[in-house]
């Protein structure tokens, strides 16, 4: 919601599908949901390095690396984890309009936020992948060791996670590897560009 009214949407002369051609490709948000320690960026790294193997220009956008940065003010209450989807949500749409495969790695907990960046990117240009991966082996993996903190609001924990109703893949990290589980991702991507 803008809370400044003077503000006007100012138009382009250059539209987001003259950009697409430009590129050659449409863009897209490939939208990675699941526990910490889930194996969403592992696999997310490996499609972005597929995807530029193959001369597709993609970009990623990981949790950490932006809550580094353009969300580093923003903690982990519920409100906040809105508003950092929310953030996401309207970046992630703007490289869709210039034609980039964007790539988004984020918990993302609630259904009504990844809803809200569905619609932000466009219904035809969004990929659910929900990283299923259950909560006893995320703790076990712990790659960051936050399982091992007593950390508030953890996601999973003592803050919900709502798991998607119906994504457009699922990926179970437990069955399949990183690099079988990024070969799915990429397959179902093209299969979008095509």
């Amino acid at each position: 919601m803008n809370k400044n009214s003077n503000i006007v949407w100012h138009p382009n002369k250059v539209s987001g599908e003259d950009r697409q051609r430009v590129l050659g490709q449409r863009g897209l948000v490939v939208w990675f949901t699941g526990l910490s320690g889930s194996g969403k960026s592992t696999i997310a790294v490996e499609v972005e390095k597929m995807l530029t193997d193959k001369g597709r220009a993609a970009y990623l956008l990981d949790g950490d690396n932006i809550r580094c940065g353009i969300n580093s003010d923003l903690g982990f209450s519920d409100e906040d984890r809105n508003e950092n989807i929310r953030r996401i949500s309207e970046i992630a749409a703007l490289f869709r309009d210039a034609g980039m495969i964007t790539l988004v790695s984020f918990i993302s907990p609630f259904r009504k936020m990844r809803e809200f960046a569905r619609k932000r990117a466009g219904e035809d240009n969004f990929i659910e992948v929900y990283v299923s991966t259950d909560f006893e082996t995320c703790m076990e993996r712990d790659p960051k060791g936050l399982y091992k903190k007593n950390i508030r609001n953890f996601t999973g924990k003592d803050s919900s996670y709502e798991e998607p109703v119906n994504p457009e893949i699922i990926l179970d990290t437990i069955c399949h590897s990183p690099a079988e589980c990024a070969e799915i991702v990429y397959r179902e991507i093209e299969k979008y560009l095509s």
